[in-house]
């Protein structure tokens, strides 16, 4: 099979399309057909040099595709499904990928959309679970307008909360749509925040990791009510909850996230696509930061 990788680090011409062996799935895995693949920035860090060590590596943890292979005990989907999830091996960018996690592509959705959707909703779910989000919650999300702050607010009003939004300008619309009521990040956040909520905040969470730790526990009462995703170093200043993805992963995000769509609850990212043999293309765009919503390698 054809898969991403690289050998040295580097740029992105580093990126090559080998020939590998073809995966096959273990016990309650499945194997699909790649249609589409989700393209993160952990993969430039990879490539950088600036995660895991060890060469050459593959990338990829998130895909949509066609099951052409099952595990032993796999009863939940068969040969000819569309599925998308969880790829662990880090190889999803491929014309092959195992799956450990996965679910039903909702009917609504391509192969490009649902590969989109894994990471983005698994953290978005994770976080909210993480801070007690519940209905009748305020919750105030920075940086509400990417792909995991916008699953971030969309879960959240699904579950009853009132969700405040920080985002440029050009998003406050969006946001809107989303169910959120958006404030301007920058100087002035905290003052912006309280003409909404003049008490504050029930909860925070941070997305962007723009250094806004500080004001999020001033309004949300102490560090104990704030999480972080983006911001490892200032979690640790200002003893906020840093969440990663090893202490345990939200999986049920996958299935949850279905329903919400076919109900008309979720919106999915905007995509930008790439082929597979334009993974460096894709790359630099996402370093770029120019590209608004989610990055998918279109395979086969």
């Amino acid at each position: 099979m054809k898969a991403a990788r690289f050998s040295v680090f580097g740029d992105p011409d580093v990126l090559d399309i080998v020939e590998l062996p073809d995966p096959h799935p273990g016990p309650g895995q499945v194997r699909i057909a790649v249609r589409a693949a989700g393209v993160n920035a952990s993969d430039w860090k990879k490539r950088r040099g600036l995660m895991d060590q060890e060469l050459p590596q593959t990338l990829g943890y998130e895909a949509a595709g066609v099951v052409d292979e099952v595990g032993e005990g796999v009863t939940d989907v068969a040969v000819g499904d569309r599925v998308f999830g969880f790829c662990p091996d880090g190889a999803a960018q491929a014309e092959l990928a195992v799956l450990a996690f996965y679910a039903p592509i909702p009917p609504a959705l391509d192969f490009a959309a649902a590969a989109a959707l894994p990471s983005s909703v698994e953290t978005a779910m994770r976080a909210l679970d993480q801070l007690g989000v519940e209905n009748g919650s305020t919750l105030l999300v920075n940086g509400a307008s990417g792909s995991v702050g916008s699953a971030a607010v969309q879960f959240a009003v699904a579950r009853g909360a009132r969700v405040i939004g920080t985002a440029g300008p050009s998003n406050h619309t969006y946001l809107r749509s989303l169910g959120a009521e958006p404030v301007a990040y920058g100087d002035g956040l905290a003052e912006r925040v309280r003409e909404l909520a003049p008490d504050g905040v029930d909860l925070a969470l941070d997305v962007a990791g723009s250094g806004v730790l500080p004001e999020l526990i001033g309004l949300a009462g102490g560090p104990e009510h704030v999480l972080t995703v983006a911001d490892f170093a200032g979690a640790r200043d200002h003893g906020v909850r840093f969440s990663r993805g090893d202490d345990g992963r939200a999986v049920h995000a996958l299935t949850e996230i279905g329903p919400l769509i076919e109900a008309g609850g979720f919106a999915p990212p905007v995509v930008s696509t790439f082929p597979l043999a334009g993974i460096a293309e894709a790359h630099r765009a996402g370093e770029s930061g120019r590209v608004r919503g989610k990055l998918v390698l279109l395979v086969g």
